[in-house]
């Protein structure tokens, strides 16, 4: 319909159909019939419009709209928002939100595409080439092409930049086969490898000219462009001259869509008491991994606290070279019995984390299985696993095991670090033990320290620590021979070759239900040598505010993963008839 069409329409005078004749009717009608007959016109017009209104409803449907704000505060300041750089957690939170790769995590922790359409892995697990989406840009309007993928990797692969990425890319040849296609091969077949893709794709125009010492100090460090879900709008300094808030906007042409939250706001604290008292003020509006011992509190602010499992997984890992004493396998059996896990999790995470008895972690959030043992009972029991095997008591408790040669005491110290977490759980693990018999020294360290001196050089008789293990249950660092010594990860020193051999297997298999089957037998051999006892996994903790729906955590590796479907995430809603909705 034309412009002067649609004026002549509004111009246009309608008339009721008998108008006339009804209203010389009405004009007869005595005032009692008047009064009548309007209450029934208005009764009929109003159950019109109720019935109109409640058909309308009926067709509505609500869906996500564009708008709203969410404030956010984080521990730490960003040093390094820059996916070839970032290691800090508040560095790789603003990396998820700037940068975007050829792949992305979802929420349930599977890999989808990004800035890839799609990708093709060659039958014998060497070459993988992905193919670029159309009509993909940075953030400052530059298009995202080949060269820029290409540009990425080589900067990860380059060793004098000492990324944290460059294992995942050594040995890896990449190619260019068009501006929308590019391929990457390998020296041999390695299944974890496609987790790699997430890398964020730097813009090459504005790095191409920084050499490797100015590489660590451009300002695109700190005032980062990428294709990601949001881009910077502004940076504001502390008193310190360190970056203290940063606001963002909402990325128009992010490869996946919109966000739908217009304006996102993260705001820098220096430590978590300063974090949780501005919550409790208002200043902010989510916040995440606070202790435990924090949530009553917020709760009562009327956010809502998300949990997620963390594939970490915290173990007491015996190093049979520095203490002979775990050579027995007997006192490994008794340690392991001897452990209240749930004890450790209620007392020590507040509740928010799973007891765990091997070395995968969890994959979701399940109900604690009430201990089926008591105190008394699992003392008992692992004093009877000792004394089954030739360990008696000494006039002060302490078990012993004599030979012809030598008598050993089971006596050993365990390592930490220093965070409460870790040391309050070794206090625990010493007083569990020492009534079962055994003698236990508790040796806290730096982080700093422990790493260097402790880990480093394999002086520890008994380590408590964690592991971080990524979505693709990666476990060769951790458990293959070849990994005793840094700056391998086998901190227990373990060595069993049908494990090699089934590691070296999971590394080449692309099939997921031979992956389930050596998985299984994996965890089989290990808990057959109880090579080491492990506690616990500690869960996720986000509270975000009511206002905001559609945040699904689901397995976290890192906690930047929570913003994997954050361009779903909605604050402001609309109505509209179903069949307008896309879904």
């Amino acid at each position: 319909m034309d412009k002067e069409s649609l004026k002549s329409l509004v111009k246009k005078e309608w008339h009721i159909p008998f108008e006339g004749k009804i209203m010389r009717v009405i004009q007869r009608f005595t005032l009692t019939e008047k009064v009548i007959f309007l209450f029934f016109a208005g009764l009929l017009i109003i159950s019109g419009l109720s019935l109109l209104y409640q058909v309308n409803k009926t067709f509505l449907v609500e869906v996500p709209d564009y708008g709203g704000r969410l404030v956010e505060g984080v521990i730490g300041s960003p040093r390094f928002i820059n996916p070839i750089l970032a290691s800090s957690d508040i560095d790789k939170d603003l990396t998820s939100l700037v940068y975007s790769g050829l792949l992305r995590i979802d929420s349930q922790g599977e890999l989808v595409p990004d800035l890839a359409e799609s990708y093709i892995i060659s039958p014998d697990g060497l070459i993988y080439t992905f193919i670029l989406k159309d009509n993909l840009y940075f953030q400052d309007g530059a298009k995202l092409t080949a060269d820029d993928v290409i540009f990425t990797v080589e900067k990860a692969q380059d060793q004098f930049l000492k990324s944290p990425r460059e294992a995942n890319w050594s040995g890896v040849v990449v190619q260019k086969i068009n501006d929308k296609e590019i391929s990457f091969t390998l020296k041999q077949s390695y299944s974890p490898f496609i987790q790699s893709a997430t890398l964020g794709i730097l813009p090459r125009h504005l790095w191409k000219d920084a050499s490797i010492e100015e590489f660590p100090f451009s300002q695109f460090n700190v005032k980062p462009v990428g294709s990601g879900p949001y881009q910077i709008d502004s940076l504001s300094y502390t008193g310190s001259g360190l970056p203290g808030q940063y606001n963002l906007k909402s990325f128009d042409k992010y490869a996946i869509g919109k966000p739908y939250i217009t304006n996102l706001t993260v705001i820098t604290y220096q430590n978590e008491k300063d974090l949780v008292s501005a919550y409790k003020n208002g200043n902010i509006d989510s916040l995440h991994s606070i202790s435990p011992k924090e949530l009553p509190d917020l709760k009562s602010k009327g956010g809502k606290i998300l949990l997620s499992p963390l594939p970490r997984i915290f173990a007491v890992f015996f190093n049979q070279n520095m203490a002979p004493i775990f050579v027995f396998k007997e006192v490994r059996q008794a340690l392991d019995v001897a452990t209240d896990k749930q004890a450790i999790v209620d007392n020590i995470l507040g509740g928010f984390g799973q007891a765990i008895d091997g070395p995968l972690p969890l994959k979701t959030i399940t109900d604690q299985n009430a201990n089926t043992l008591s105190e008394e009972e699992r003392t008992e029991k692992a004093k009877e696993i000792l004394k089954a095997k030739g360990w008696v008591q000494n006039t002060d408790g302490i078990f012993e095991k004599k030979d012809k040669k030598s008598t050993t005491v089971l006596a050993f110290s365990i390592s930490t670090g220093s965070a409460p977490e870790l040391k309050e759980t070794a206090l625990i693990l010493q007083k569990q033990w020492e009534k079962i018999g055994a003698k236990v020294e508790v040796k806290i360290f730096d982080i700093g320290d422990l790493n260097q001196n402790i880990i480093k050089t394999r002086k520890y008789d008994a380590l408590l620590f964690g592991e971080i293990i990524g979505n693709d249950l990666d476990l060769y660092p951790f458990w293959h021979s070849s990994q005793r010594n840094s700056p391998g990860l086998n901190i227990a020193m373990y060595a069993n070759l049908k494990v090699d051999k089934i590691l070296d297997n999971l590394r080449k298999t692309k099939d997921p239900n031979d992956q389930k089957i050596e998985l299984s037998n994996f965890n089989k051999e290990i808990a057959n040598d109880i090579p080491a006892v492990f506690t616990y996994s500690p869960y996720f903790i986000y509270v975000i505010p009511e206002k905001v729906q559609n945040v699904k955590l689901g397995t976290l590796t890192n906690p930047s993963e929570r913003f994997s479907n954050i361009n779903k995430w909605y604050i402001e809603t609309n109505n509209i008839w179903k069949f307008f909705s896309k879904n």
